[in-house]
Parts: C-alpha cells; structure tokens; sequence
C-alpha cells in the first residue's frame, strides 16, 4: 500500500500552504497528489502548478469532471500533463452530480453509466494517437453531414497508458468501473464494510473483462487526524460527514446517503438527510454516529492510526489518499509525517 495526499479544492486563501503539503508529500516519498474540482479552482491548472514544483510525486486528478469537458479535450488534457510531468499524471474521470451537472455546465444529468463509458471509449481511443472516430449514443465523431473529418492527437504522451480511475460510490458504477478503469477514487471507506460496499462489485467488473483484484488501485481519500482524544478528532469530522450524507443532493438522490445505509446506517442516515435538508445542520452533525466517521477515518494517536492503516491494506487498497485535518500548515505537514510514521510502524513502508 501506497500513500496519497488530496488536497480538495484550491482558491481559499490557502494556496501557498497547500503547495508546501505538496512539497513536503513529495520530500517524503508520498506516491500521488490529487486535486479536486466542483465549480471553483479547475483540476489541470492546479496539477501543473504543483508538478511544476515538485519532482517525483504522481499529480493526479480527483477528479476531471465528465460534463465539464468533451472527452477528447480530456485526452488534450492528460496527454499534455503526462508530457510536462515526464510520466507523473493520473486521470481520475466522474460524472459529478445532478446540481452541478445541470445547474453550473447545462448538461443533462442522465445516463451517466453509459455516459462514463462512452466517455472513456473515446478518451482511450484518442490516447492512441488513432484518427478518432466515435459512433455513440451520447457522441458522435466527426459530427455528420459537415466538415468534419477524422484527425489525431498531435501530443506524444511520455507513456503509450496513462492510468486511468473513475470516482464511484454505488454498486452499477463500482462494477462498470472495475471492468472500464485502472483504479477506484473512492469516499467514506471502511475496511469493515469494504466487500459490500465495494470490493463485490468492482471484483463483478473485473471478471465481465477477464480480469481479477490485481493491479487495479483502490484508492479511497481518509480524513486524518492526529491526538490523543479520540472522540474530540471525530467530532471535527462531524460536519464534513453531515454535509455529504445528509446535504449532498436531493431526498431521492443522493449517492453518499445511499452509500451510509448500505453501511448498516439506514435509521441514521435518514435522520441526518431529514435534519439537514431541514436547516438544521447542527442538528444533522450531532446525528451523526460516532462509530461511522471512526471507521471511515484515521484517528488518535500514531499507533492507533498505524492499526486502521494496516485494517485498510488487508482490505485491499493500494493507495491511501490522505486528508490531514488542520488550519495551520505545521499541523499538516506533522499529519503528513505522522502518516509515514504510522505507516512504517503498521509494517507497511
């Protein structure tokens, strides 16, 4: 098992510090750093800058947004990076949600397992320096009837494949990702839950290709916290698994509240969603059980974080993205550190 550093969104106010945690990720042999998009910083402009500022780390993204972007502007853009970094880019696609999809990009927020998949197709195909030619149900390349003509990726990327990893939370999506991609970004994690919430349906994929478990990265990001109380750590973490279980979408849809009641959380998911969709979001943080955020974070003192490392290699992840919780650089750079010394002591440096 590998280690991973995300660091979310950029354009806070705190962008020299997160150059610096990635500066330092780099220093101590971290394996990748991730950036993220919603609809604020962009993922690529946040990648050069970092790989243009370190020299060994992955920069990779968590994730490029499929609606924001025609699959083969995507391929533009991973090529291009994977030539600037000398071979040190990850593509991490996903669909987003419905409200950013319709809401800030004006894409239909429908079919998105065909679209993922139609969507990678041509990715791959324009990778390969083919003349590109797409025949789909959401793209059609080149379009009919015009000018258009079949033409080729002038960007020689370092690396004939670039790994590929799709962000998916439910089962349909875990399967489709297992048989399409190279890795899974994956949220809220547990080890004890890892076979039904994930590993079940991404092993259903890999089979549909041929293929088993290995060399496909599991890859979840784990918020991280480093201290002697425990429960004052988890209640830090209390809004963030608020906003995503209860806030992050609408009654019917809303993939993470799905993906806490397949985690046994049904009662309390439901309380959370019904709390915070309320306006009570203090309320939803307090419904909250301890006992979820505990198993879907890195908390306590090193030892303690050195034992859930080790529970999360035994579940099979590859790479663990962590999310070190703190205001202050120093206090991410010490989980940064804390995260090798815990590693090395759970065996596994």
């Amino acid at each position: 098992m590998r280690l991973g550093i995300n660091l979310g969104y950029w354009g806070a106010g705190m962008d020299a510090d997160n150059l610096a945690v990635a500066q330092e990720a780099d220093r101590l042999g971290y394996a990748v750093c991730w950036a993220a998009e919603a609809y604020g910083s962009d993922a690529p402009t946040v990648l050069s800058w970092v790989a243009a500022q370190t020299e060994r780390i992955d920069v990779g993204s968590g994730i490029f947004q499929i609606p924001a972007r025609t699959p083969a502007m995507t391929a533009m853009t991973a090529a291009t990076l994977d030539t600037l970094t000398g071979g040190r880019f990850r593509l991490g696609l996903g669909v987003s949600g419905p409200q950013v999809s319709e809401g800030w990009y004006g894409v239909k927020f429908d079919k998105p397992l065909a679209r993922t998949r139609e969507y990678v197709e041509i990715v791959r195909k324009a990778m390969t320096r083919e003349r590109l030619t797409h025949q789909g149900e959401h793209w059609t390349l080149p379009l009919p009837d015009g000018p258009g003509k079949p033409i080729k990726l002038t960007v020689h990327p370092v690396r004939e494949h670039i790994p590929l990893y799709i962000a998916a939370i439910g089962p349909k999506n875990l399967e489709q990702t297992g048989e399409i991609a190279e890795g899974a970004l994956l949220v809220f994690f547990s080890p004890e839950h890892a076979e039904e919430t994930t590993l079940g349906a991404v092993r259903a994929g890999r089979a549909k290709a041929g293929k088993d478990l290995d060399g496909f990265d599991i890859c979840p990001t784990v918020p991280m916290a480093v201290g002697d109380d425990v429960d004052a750590l988890a209640d830090l973490f209390r809004p963030y698994t608020a906003l995503y279980v209860g806030g992050m979408g609408s009654r019917k849809q809303n993939f993470y509240n799905k993906l806490a009641q397949r985690m046994g959380y049904e009662k309390e998911a439901a309380e959370i969603q019904d709390k915070y969709l309320d306006g009570d979001k203090e309320g939803a943080a307090a419904a909250v059980p301890k006992q979820l955020i505990d198993s879907t974070t890195l908390l306590g003192p090193v030892d303690r974080i050195a034992d859930r490392m080790r529970a999360y290699a035994e579940a099979g992840v590859g790479t663990l993205s962590l999310a070190p919780a703190g205001f202050t650089l120093d206090e991410r750079i010490g989980a940064l550190r804390a995260g090798v010394e815990a590693m090395e002591r759970a065996g596994l440096a």
